[in-house]
């Protein structure tokens, strides 16, 4: 009506319900999450297998997948959660496709020698695999802090996982080069660089991540990027 003053609240954000974030926190509900994870990667080794296409790269690359598994599966209780839900989708497409994404890519031609596409290959595990190791059980899908970690890897770079996939993902792409192969490999380095943006904008929250970021510059290889 005319003359009327009011003012309106703002609208509040949508966030995952704290009764949801306690339950799947429980220990036997969190490994139940763990082993779900284990089933696209399961299918998808045994399917490259049939297929004829279980090459060095994707060997390894299920070699690094079974690893996650199994620190998923002994990984400790988060301190706390985001509840973004953009957070919690972005992350389980990732990780899920992260899984897949070796048994979408087919036919193609190699753009370089195979012992390089080999090199890359095993070096990208192995950062993968030593970062893995590093982190020990503060492995997580979604956005979550757990133990702060900065030895190992990541002394060097804040998101070594990350950077192993990449390594992977330029073997791949090497290995196998088409359109199809190349958006498949695309997408999921794109996944991976907004994980890593909505993981620094939850973890900076804290003090002593914010302080470890300023000490690690770089998040994926050192003196790049």
């Amino acid at each position: 009506a005319p003359g009327y003053e009011g003012t309106l609240s703002p609208a509040k954000p949508l966030t995952i319900p704290a009764r949801f974030i306690a339950f799947v926190s429980r220990p036997w509900i969190d490994k139940i999450i763990a082993v779900t994870v284990s089933v696209p990667a399961l299918w998808v080794t045994y399917d490259c297998y049939q297929a004829g296409l279980m090459d060095l790269p994707r060997a390894l690359f299920f070699v690094q997948a079974a690893l996650f598994v199994l620190t998923m599966l002994v990984r400790r209780n988060p301190v706390r959660i985001s509840t973004n839900p953009w957070f919690w989708i972005v992350a389980s497409v990732n990780s899920y496709y992260n899984l897949v994404t070796a048994g979408l890519l087919r036919g193609g031609v190699h753009l370089a020698p195979v012992s390089l596409i080999n090199f890359l290959a095993v070096f990208g595990i192995w950062v993968a695999i030593f970062a893995r190791l590093s982190l020990g059980r503060n492995i997580g899908l979604v956005p979550a802090q757990r133990k702060i970690v900065t030895k190992g890897m990541y002394r060097y770079m804040r998101h070594p996982i990350y950077s192993g996939y990449f390594l992977c993902a330029i073997s791949w792409g090497l290995s196998c080069f088409s359109l199809f192969n190349a958006l498949v490999i695309g997408f999921g380095c794109v996944m991976f660089v907004i994980k890593t943006l909505m993981e620094e904008s939850f973890l900076s929250e804290d003090p002593e991540y914010a302080a470890y970021m300023k000490r690690v510059r770089w998040r994926w290889f050192p003196g790049l990027a």
